[in-house]
């Protein structure tokens, strides 16, 4: 008898499996509003220099818009310059009959007062806190790249605290970190500590994530693991709304950012009444607290006969092979040390660095469509829902192969798509975008239940460290590609559709996983 068989006669999809997915899945709500929320937190508004003081004392009479006429230059797109002044006040601007030729001779200079911002969308973000415009735009990005440098530092040190300490207690911390650093985030005093906030909480995001998964797919059978690989998704998606919603009610930052942060000590306090993974309990020679927690599950499930036949001599036996073939202690290593399961990671770490990749190169930069941030980010969110729901489908009827495999492929081909579509046919060029965004959540829904299907539960945890890893790395590097675009205005669309193509073909050499129960270890992985 295998643990899955174990599971089963404790109530399989009973009443605890059921509460414990809700719980789970609760969290998720918030989890984008954490990722996305730099949209709206460092949204950089329209902006100039603020005009010279002296001639607002000076010329009390003049208008404001007069005052900026002359004394703020016009750009070749014939909009205010947003990092530049008139050294000298240009009063015969105010005549009519100026061309902007005779404007664009002046000599100017770089803001030295600070600036003027449109505070009618944005009243209060970090970008007019601290001024990251101009010469400190690129802080803006830095901030985000520490968020996800977080991200990546936090799923090397909780994936592999998580194999040795338990899934159970990982979570219940990451949890409070979570709820402490996003909160700090919003009283942050200086630029300097939101992004050391900020970097915390970025860890924290990564616990949840990696353990939320495990104690899901270890808890559940088989034949429910997709669905409630997707439920998570949906849950992702619905966040994606609810962020637009919060951001449009909650404009100053710091109270969006507090708003946001709060629920994770609602969600810390619950997580007390967790169940620790059964099968990692058992493959860490802990048989006898795993007897406990199936015990506990049978009574919730209303099996307590069942429960009550169980006792660590029937779970040895029952699981002798498993047991037998357990090594005390397991590295990162042991993800590369065998043929196929050297193939998997390398295989992940294409699909995952390229999934994250391309989507951070899409959603991380609303403000250039044309269009109400807002408006985007709800279009971006509700593009999840179908593409989840054709993924799901192909996920239980096709394969997990075929779906992940076909998603990066597709996203690829729609990314380079808008290298041939004029820049003046925006609808176009949005939903080539906007289907692409829709197939690498596909992708990311599918690789985060395929992922805990392929590696084995004694190195569950460390595999998705290593997933993470690469997800984050593509995260961080996402930002950078687009800088490119200054030299050849193409060139971060080539990058960003082929990377996800060629991680669908490596996708297409992993093992199926549909309808097979989970690995236990190494050994197991290796005769599948």
């Amino acid at each position: 008898m295998s643990f899955a068989e174990l599971l089963e006669r404790v109530g399989g999809m009973g009443r605890f499996q059921i509460a414990f997915v809700v719980l789970l899945a609760l969290p998720v709500f918030m989890m984008a509003s954490h990722n996305l929320l730099q949209n709206f937190t460092a949204a950089t508004p329209e902006h100039h220099c603020l005009v010279h003081h002296d001639a607002i004392h000076e010329n009390q009479s003049l208008t404001y818009e007069d005052l900026i006429k002359v004394s703020i230059p016009i750009d070749k797109k014939q909009q205010r310059e947003e990092c530049l002044r008139f050294v000298n006040l240009q009063w015969w601007l105010l005549n009519p009959n100026t061309t902007n030729m005779n404007r664009t001779e002046m000599e100017t200079e770089l803001c030295s007062d600070g600036w003027m911002y449109n505070r009618s969308i944005f009243p209060n973000t970090i970008v007019t806190e601290w001024n990251l415009v101009c010469a400190s735009r690129t802080l803006k990005q830095m901030a985000q790249s520490l968020y996800m440098a977080g991200i990546l530092l936090g799923g090397i040190v909780f994936g592999g605290l998580s194999d040795r300490f338990g899934r159970r207690s990982l979570i219940i911390w990451c949890y409070l970190q979570m709820a402490v650093m996003g909160s700090a985030t919003a009283f942050a005093p200086s630029f300097s500590f939101y992004c050391a906030f900020r970097f915390l909480t970025g860890m924290a995001f990564s616990g949840i994530v990696m353990n939320g998964v495990s104690l899901s797919v270890e808890w559940t059978p088989t034949k429910t693991r997709a669905i409630v690989g997707t439920l998570y998704g949906y849950a992702y998606t619905t966040g994606q709304f609810i962020l637009a919603g919060v951001a449009y009610l909650i404009q100053d930052w710091r109270w969006l950012q507090l708003t946001v942060s709060l629920p994770y000590f609602i969600f810390f306090f619950y997580s007390w009444w967790f169940a620790e993974s059964a099968r990692w309990l058992v493959m860490v020679g802990k048989q006898d607290q795993a007897v406990k927690e199936l015990k506990r599950v049978a009574r919730i499930n209303r099996k307590k006969e069942a429960g009550d036949k169980l006792n660590i001599e029937t779970l040895r036996s029952n699981m002798k092979e498993e047991i037998a073939t357990v090594k005390s202690n397991y590295t990162i290593t042991d993800l590369v040390r065998t043929p196929t399961m050297r193939r998997i990671s390398c295989c992940l770490c294409f699909v995952w660095f390229s999934t994250s990749f391309a989507y951070y190169g899409l959603v991380m930069d609303l403000q250039n469509f044309g269009v109400s941030i807002y408006l985007v980010q709800m279009i971006f969110g509700a593009v999840d829902f179908p593409a989840k729901t054709i993924s799901v489908l192909t996920i239980s009827f096709i394969g997990r192969r075929f779906t992940q495999a076909v998603a990066l492929i597709l996203a690829g081909i729609a990314i380079l798509a808008n290298i041939f579509i004029p820049q003046d046919m925006q609808i176009l060029r949005t939903a080539f975008a906007v289907f692409g965004k829709g197939c690498l959540a596909a992708s990311f829904n599918c690789v985060y239940l395929y992922t805990g299907e392929l590696y084995p539960t004694v190195l569950r945890q460390t595999g998705m460290g290593l997933s993470n890893t690469m997800a984050r790395l593509g995260g961080m590097i996402a930002p950078v590609v687009k800088m490119t675009g200054e030299y050849v205005p193409f060139l971060p669309l080539v990058i960003y559709g082929v990377a996800p193509i060629v991680s669908g073909i490596a996708a297409a050499f992993l093992p199926e996983t549909l309808n097979v129960p989970l690995p236990e270890t190494i050994e197991q992985v290796e005769i599948q």
